[in-house]
């Protein structure tokens, strides 16, 4: 795609500043929005913001997505090739917690979004789901064709209904939307709510992790670069409206032009490994508690990607190993220790 201009939400963000930073390196032009919510350490969103405002064009804006007049108002002055949404009230836990924060963000907002890029005729819609959606699936790994209707958490109630959501924009106003679900998301300038971040912080304090689920979880971490190419390419490649089987009892003859994709690294490790490669790139031995299964939480995630490299040509390649290396370098050098 030649330079185009991009609405990111979610920009002061783990993945949000990360994704913006991979467009402005390719040329183009990004308007970020963000509430800055206090749901952790505001200095760290600032920190990336400052990094992103370092670089030209790339022009910040304090907007909530749950903000009606406000997001009408940035859609009506400003106009966008490409929207990525990436703002959402993050964490499985936490949305037991406060569930109303993941209504007013995730479901409000996103409406927001979805009628935004209508009025204007946006491009291309991207948009982040989750691998939380596969919930109590058994079969792995987990594919985008696998039934997804049972959620464990409202987090990933919500990301299924946005799914929904794009889906029925895409079919009622063309709309042409693509939703990423991301597979355990990690590296540099990451969330400190989620458990690498946690163990690293641990670790290096001398304090006991948490360890679920008596340790036996695996996950399939996908290193941040490899999260940022993929989105960068899926938001070039525009969907288009697919011919459907023949079917005499179907009014429908093709589907509209939405996709969903796994981003995953299509490799699950033992979390008990994860925590050994932390041991010995921080060079600290954990002390682990060992705790049963929270709620909202699932033993296994693993990706299928083959729909990802088959119309995208795109696969994620970083190891477990290189990746968090390069985020225990990072940690070493932002908190100094």
């Amino acid at each position: 795609m030649s330079k185009s201009r991009y609405l990111v939400t979610g920009a002061a963000g783990f993945i949000g500043a990360a994704v913006s930073h991979g467009l402005l390196s390719r040329g183009h032009e990004v308007v970020g929005i963000d509430n800055m919510n206090p749901y952790y350490d505001v200095r760290l969103k600032e920190a990336r913001l400052r990094r992103l405002e370092g670089n030209r064009p790339f022009r910040f804006i304090a907007l909530d997505l749950a903000d009606r007049q406000g997001m009408a108002s940035l859609f009506e002055t400003d106009r966008f090739d490409v929207v990525i949404n990436l703002a959402a009230q993050a964490g499985v836990r936490y949305s037991i917690e406060n569930p109303l924060a993941y209504v007013d963000s995730n479901l409000v907002g996103f409406g927001h979004v979805l009628e935004g890029c209508r009025k204007q005729g946006v491009r291309h819609l991207v948009y982040a789901s989750s691998s939380s959606v596969y919930g109590r699936n058994r079969k792995v790994p987990f594919s985008v064709s696998d039934n997804v209707d049972h959620p464990v958490s409202l987090y990933a109630a919500t990301k299924k209904a946005n799914e929904l959501m794009a889906y029925t924009y895409s079919h009622l106003y063309g709309l042409p939307a693509t939703g990423l679900r991301f597979f355990t998301v990690y590296g540099p300038w990451g969330r400190p709510d989620m458990a690498y971040f946690l163990f690293t912080k641990a670790l290096f304090e001398g304090k006991t992790i948490r360890v679920f689920n008596h340790g036996k979880m695996r996950r399939d971490f996908t290193y941040i670069d490899d999260i940022v190419e993929g989105v960068l390419r899926v938001s070039e490649r525009i969907p288009v409206p697919r011919p459907l089987p023949e079917n005499e009892n179907s009014v429908w003859s093709e589907e509209p032009p939405h996709r969903v994709y796994n981003i995953g690294n299509n490799n699950p490790e033992s979390l008990l490994h994860f925590i050994e490669v932390l041991e010995r790139l921080t060079g600290c031995e954990a002390r682990k508690e060992f705790l049963p299964m929270q709620p909202g939480d699932v033993p296994e995630t693993y990706a299928d990607i083959e729909a990802l490299v088959a119309d995208v040509g795109f696969r994620p390649a970083t190891s477990l190993e290189q990746g968090l290396e390069r985020f225990v370098r990072w940690y070493r050098e932002y908190y100094r220790v």
